[in-house]
């Protein structure tokens, strides 16, 4: 730059516009209507003052005259609750605080009232942060799916392309039929247990159509299924959202015994209502867990209401609304299994799988469907089905009552009453008559219980058709980003070819 224009520019600055020149007329008719003009004054005043040779990125104190420009916020919080400033009442007097660019944009901030905030040094180079730092929102972030949503996809995409260490499973067959890249669900390898049977869980995909499926193994078994057709058959034809579908069923040798694979749908980073809301270490006041299937377990027949009380205050209670929504999914469910002619046989808390962290939106659906059919060998089931739909409905108001007591006990039959009771305390008496009603001993169908659901469905309907919404807009976001890639690599592949070299 010319040195004259550097001079010309300081003189400027140091002594004002000269008085015949359009720039001064205008400042002398704005100076009484205006306090731009002592801005302008205390910035010359400081001009000489500044060091060139400071960094810009350094941070120091700011002296700012309440202009148009400070924020509100800065101004209010530099008052005392009667309204005072907290430095003087005069409104000349200039505000002590801190200034910071954050891409482009400067923000100011108060001087901590506690002391804390020292005037000397930087106090932004301290890592602990004295000031709180504003959350600066990225220019490009609508361009973009948000962080919560991509960061789920991501785990879950991890999860379905785990690969299995051979170490570790030196026995896991490589392929099982028609299904290939095997991998373990089972925690820490430890299989569980069906009734009498020993199960196990792996994740494998599918080589005709390169679906991922979760194969649920059922170890020692030496029956033939032919006779099970068209239950399987039936039980195949349900495609509901709250239900974990199935897909085949077939018996193997590829881990030299007969095992019985049953094939369903794969939802990843799923957990199962037991595992979400009650903690694997209960102890349970010393009993075991009262949807145990052993006649020998021992049962709670003492301070059962100070045990329940103790497990609501270590789990915590569940919102009511988080309540409805589980009751509503389920009810669904079962709808639509009753409605084709079979029975669950079985609703458990380890048998509903929950997708999704947030209780409110969390989608829930039944697991391992028609597998108590075939391992029971009841052919004389099909002229039970109208008793086995009272069990479920029994079992889903157990459910439902362990969920609203957070505890275990709260579901054996002399401590009912008393965790009804308990109820009362917490909930409404809607959510309190539902689960009367699955556990009476009455006659029940489950289409009576949407009279007693009533309006909360369609809120959880509207709650449900606004996340789709949303999941649509996110999607629309990266919506041409494959096409973008796909061009990137045509493109790549053009320009690097040998003959197009330029030497």
């Amino acid at each position: 730059m010319d040195p004259m224009t550097i001079v010309t520019q300081y003189n400027l600055l140091q002594n004002g516009p000269p008085e015949e020149s359009k720039l001064a007329t205008y400042m002398k008719r704005q100076n009484n209507a205006s306090p731009q003009s002592s801005l302008y004054t205390t910035l010359s005043k400081n001009y000489s003052n500044l060091d060139i040779n400071q960094s810009p990125l350094s941070m120091k104190k700011a002296t700012i005259p309440t202009v148009d420009f400070v924020p509100r916020n800065l101004v209010s919080s530099l008052n005392n609750p009667d309204g005072s400033s907290i430095y003087t009442k005069d409104k000349s007097q200039p505000i002590q605080a801190y200034q910071k660019n954050v891409n482009g944009t400067t923000y100011f901030y108060p001087p901590d009232t506690n002391g804390t905030n020292q005037p000397n040094g930087n106090i932004f180079d301290d890592p602990s942060g004295y000031l709180p730092m504003p959350s600066v929102e990225s220019p490009t972030s609508s361009l973009y799916a948000q962080d919560d949503l991509r960061r789920d996809l991501l785990h879950r995409n991890a999860l379905s392309m785990a690969s299995p260490d051979s170490d570790r499973w030196p026995d896991l067959p490589e392929n099982i039929e028609d299904y290939h890249d095997v991998y373990p669900l089972d925690i820490y390898g430890h299989s569980s247990k069906i009734l009498s049977y020993s199960t196990s869980t792996y994740r494998a995909t599918n080589s005709k159509t390169g679906e991922k499926c979760c194969l649920k193994r059922i170890h020692g078994f030496r029956l033939t299924i032919t006779k099970y057709a068209p239950l399987i058959e039936a039980w195949k034809k349900i495609n509901h959202a709250n239900i974990v579908q199935l897909k085949d069923v077939f018996i193997t040798k590829a881990f030299n015994d007969s095992s019985l694979m049953f094939v369903f749908n794969y939802h990843p980073d799923s957990e199962s209502l037991q595992t979400r809301h009650f903690n694997s270490n209960e102890t349970l006041n010393g009993y075991n867990d009262p949807f145990s299937s052993d006649p020998n377990a021992p049962r709670p027949y003492s301070h059962t209401k100070n045990a329940i009380l103790r497990h609501q205050h270590s789990n915590g209670l569940l919102s009511e609304n988080t309540l409805w929504n589980y009751a509503i999914q389920l009810s669904g469910a079962l709808r639509a299994i009753h409605g084709s002619g079979l029975a669950l046989r079985g609703l458990g808390l380890n048998r509903v799988l929950v997708t999704g962290h947030v209780n409110t939106r969390a989608r829930l659906r039944i697991n391992c469907v028609a597998i108590t059919d075939i391992l029971l060998n009841d052919m004389a089931s099909s002229n039970m089905i109208g008793h086995f739909q009272q069990e479920d409905l029994t079992d889903f108001g157990k459910l439902l009552l362990a969920l609203a007591c957070r505890s275990l006990i709260a579901v054996h039959q002399d401590n009912l009453a008393t965790s009804i009771d308990l109820m009362a305390r917490s909930y409404s008496s809607d959510i309190r008559n539902l689960i009367r009603y699955l556990l009476s001993s009455q006659r029940r169908h489950i289409t009576e219980l949407m009279p007693m659901i009533g309006a909360r469905f369609y809120t959880q309907l509207d709650a449900a058709q606004n996340h789709s919404d949303n999941l649509e807009n996110e999607l629309s976001k990266e919506m041409e980003n494959g096409r973008l890639f796909r061009m990137l690599v045509k493109l790549g592949s053009i320009n690097e070819r040998p003959e197009y070299y330029i030497y």
